[in-house]
């Protein structure tokens, strides 16, 4: 990106195996963003026993144990080309939980989490804070296992973890990067509640397809949290990578954040159902600035009602901000999204929110 108004990204959908990503350069990846099947739900067991049939022996052996190690063991081939397609600085964030399971007559939970740390922790990354992602459940039936009757009962798993690591040290930045850098900046009160260890207003999605074969493949989290932390941990013009594309939310979020992306999926079915999606998607960016707008001059009217005037402001925009780092920021606004070819999309940006 080199201009304001001449911001233009590119999106690639590639149905294939991100076991093996020999589409995608060594270290040309800033940001990973996805959401993996999770080991030893039911769901992905079909799956996970697709890549391996030892697994589908272990699950019909009830040998729990062996089966979470071979579920995990292939998604480290996965982590193993993250990390050779990731730059040094990058940050992968993978939005994982955990799974509980009765297996031969016995109940315990599977910590994907904890697996998928110690895999990082292994290929030297930083482990940075996680989030917490509370998803709250209102059914009368929360408790399990013997109701009202101890011992025997277990809590339910109301949250999921984002994990967030970071290749090598801080990233550093050229020149036209550190101008993106500025342009990318969050308003002060986003940062108080962006990186916040625990997440309560984000709700969970349920996808209505209308086709049974795709809902059952898919988990997807919803667009505000690939919005956010690719807001968080990318700047514009960067690449981010999804090697679990799935429906193609972190696409649609790169798309409107002025990212470039990348996105990898096994099932053929989901392609038309993500290009829809971005085709449909083109006035989100604007109404996504236009939201975070309103939401800033509410927080400037009440600070400046409680402390006096900021003083600082925008200079494409002319609102107050809390601080000098927020004075470039500029929010990318779709002006034209094209299909260059089946699972290829170019699209051109304005900063014009209204």
């Amino acid at each position: 990106m080199s201009g304001e108004g001449k911001l233009r990204t590119a999106h690639r959908i590639i149905i294939g195996d991100s076991r093996r990503m020999e589409e995608v350069g060594d270290r040309t990846i800033h940001l990973v963003v996805t959401s993996p099947p999770y080991p030893m739900i039911e769901m992905w067991d079909e799956l996970f026993s697709s890549l391996n049939p030892e697994i589908e022996g272990a699950l019909l052996n009830e040998d729990g144990a062996l089966a979470y190690s071979l579920m995990n063991k292939e998604l480290d081939k996965v982590w193993k080309e993250v990390d050779r397609v990731l730059t040094t600085g990058g940050i992968v964030c993978i939005n994982v939980g955990d799974a509980t399971r009765k297996i031969g007559g016995a109940f315990q939970l599977y910590p994907n989490h904890s697996s998928i740390i110690h895999r990082f922790e292994e290929m030297n990354y930083q482990v940075l804070p996680p989030i917490i992602w509370r998803k709250q459940t209102n059914k009368p039936n929360k408790y399990m296992g013997s109701g009202m009757l101890p011992s025997n009962a277990y809590v339910t798993l109301e949250h999921e973890y984002i994990l967030i690591f970071r290749k090598g040290g801080n990233r550093s930045f050229d020149p036209e990067e550190r101008e993106n850098r500025r342009k990318s900046a969050y308003f002060w009160e986003e940062r108080n509640v962006w990186f916040s260890d625990i997440w309560t207003d984000l709700k969970g999605i349920s996808q209505e397809m209308g086709n049974d074969d795709l809902r059952e493949r898919s988990a997807a989290y919803p667009f505000e949290l690939a919005y956010r932390l690719i807001s968080m941990y990318s700047i514009q013009g960067d690449t981010v990578l999804d090697p679990f594309l799935g429906t193609g939310t972190t696409i649609q979020a790169a798309v409107h954040t002025g990212r470039n992306s990348i996105g990898y999926e096994l099932y053929a079915g989901f392609m038309k159902v993500i290009e829809d999606r971005i085709a449909e998607f083109r006035d989100v960016s604007r109404e996504l600035a236009a939201d975070r707008l309103e939401r800033h001059a509410q927080f400037v009217e009440k600070r400046q009602a409680e402390k006096g005037n900021m003083k600082h402001r925008s200079l494409k925009y002319g609102f107050p901000v809390m601080t000098g780092q927020e004075k470039n920021i500029l929010f990318p606004v779709v002006k034209r999204i094209e299909r260059i070819e089946e699972g290829e999309f170019e699209v051109e940006y304005s900063h014009e929110v209204k």
